[in-house]
């Protein structure tokens, strides 16, 4: 999700529009299809393989996609860049190699930009370990002012040690709320009912980072399976996490597939707390 000048862009991972689906919204309750946003695919990456993109604005004329692709050579997955003028596009990645690949860790996935409240960019994203078999942990790493460079070494924030979390963490998206950073992840697999949302603090954005509870902050319901995946927006004096789940009677299915879900996220004594997955949600204009 990213606001420009109170419009809503929704980026989705590959499908029928294309390798970069976007969506457009005033209100994040009707969306209408803008097109196709990446007519191209890189040159290192497998056609038909792009996977969970985020935006980043640089100013007013240029917006970075971070997303993920099978890599030709490797077949892992790798994360890639690609720029654009325009919000809707279109964007293009002309490198040969992927811009963060980890392939002694399995690939790497699912990248997440983040600013600080200082103006310092960061990337969060998660090693593909689950794909060879060995741990997968959510790193973090700064940016460039541009956001097309690494700048320093990757750190590690946190792996699966809980008992709902099964075999993977990823997802990673960051906020700040009253001082604190606040780090969201799902865990478990997404195909199935098991996965979920959790979050850990930490008093600096590198960390530690420590889990408060050792249960989901947002796991199934009778609305919605498996949700998770998402980013937090704000919007009318309110904060959403918006996010994917399947139809609970569907969960792994290709039809109707995962859809994208809003779930209120409130703060009762500085603590996040995940309203849902809700059928139906009282907003400032409508019941939706």
């Amino acid at each position: 999700m990213l606001e420009v000048d109170g419009r809503w862009y929704g980026y989705a991972t590959e499908g029928e529009v294309g390798t970069l689906p976007i969506l457009r919204s005033d209100d994040l309750i009707t969306w209408e299809v803008v097109g196709e946003g990446m007519p191209r695919p890189a040159p290192w990456s497998v056609a038909g393989r792009h996977w969970a993109p985020e935006i980043a604005a640089f100013g007013s004329d240029r917006y970075v996609a971070y997303y993920t692709a099978m890599e030709r050579v490797t077949r892992n997955q790798c994360i890639g860049i690609a720029v654009a003028a325009s919000p809707e596009g279109p964007f293009e990645d002309t490198a040969e190699v992927p811009f963060i690949g980890q392939h002694d860790e399995g690939g790497s996935i699912d990248a997440s930009p983040f600013t600080d409240v200082d103006g310092t960019r960061y990337l969060l994203w998660k090693n593909d370990g689950n794909h060879i078999g060995i741990d997968s942990w959510l790193y973090l790493q700064q940016l460039s002012p541009d956001g097309l460079e690494l700048v320093g070494e990757p750190r590690r924030l946190l792996t699966h040690d809980q008992t709902w979390e099964g075999h993977l963490v990823e997802g990673p998206s960051l906020w700040i709320h009253d001082g604190k950073y606040i780090l969201f992840y799902s865990a478990n697999d997404y195909a199935s009912a098991d996965y979920g949302v959790g979050y850990a603090v930490a008093d600096d954005v590198l960390g530690p980072y420590t889990k408060p509870s050792d249960e989901p902050l947002m796991r199934s319901t009778d609305a919605a399976a498996g949700p998770g995946h998402g980013m937090v927006v704000e919007t009318g004096g309110r904060t959403w996490y918006v996010h994917h789940a399947w139809p609970p009677d569907a969960v792994g299915a290709q039809a109707p597939g995962r859809t994208m879900w809003l779930t209120e996220l409130t703060w009762p004594d500085g603590v996040p707390i995940l309203d849902g997955p809700r059928a139906r949600v009282e907003t400032a204009s409508a019941d939706v």
